[in-house]
């Protein structure tokens, strides 16, 4: 089934385990068989999960929070996830082509590189050098 190694004081043991039935467990260290008798898992315990609070709304029933709806631009490239522009490689009249690096987004502590989803020309840089952005956000707009 598995196999582990295991150093204990300075002592190297190789464990396999062959089966495990119920509570008995076929094992070999350093090629030696064993059975052995486990102890039973604690009973698990049902916990009640509580349904997320709705958001708050309006006597008519709006949101009282919304999302503010910023329209998207015809050959904008957007942000795949949220996260801060490290730096931009591209400068608005430049052409680029399909794959070529544009931009690259830190998310999550990983640099993400951005790249042009069409060949054309760069139209307009909507983020700058630092700026935090939302998943969905325009960058470049590429024409």
């Amino acid at each position: 089934m598995k196999s582990f190694k295991y150093t204990i004081n300075g002592n190297v043991y190789k464990v396999h385990i062959n089966s495990i039935v119920d509570d008995i467990a076929d094992v070999e260290v350093n090629g030696t068989p064993y059975h052995v008798k486990m102890e039973k898992p604690a009973k698990k315990q049902m916990v009640a999960l509580k349904r997320p609070a709705q958001a708050p709304t309006t006597a008519s029933g709006e949101p009282v929070v919304s999302r503010p709806a910023t329209p998207s631009v015809a050959g904008a490239v957007k942000s795949p996830l949220p996260g801060v522009i490290l730096s931009i490689d591209c400068k608005v009249g430049d052409t680029v082509k399909r794959g070529q690096k544009i931009l690259v987004l830190e998310a999550m502590k990983m640099e993400n590189t951005i790249n042009a989803d069409r060949d054309g020309k760069i139209v307009e840089i909507k983020v700058n050098k630092g700026d935090s952005v939302l998943e969905g956000t325009d960058l470049v707009v590429i024409g």
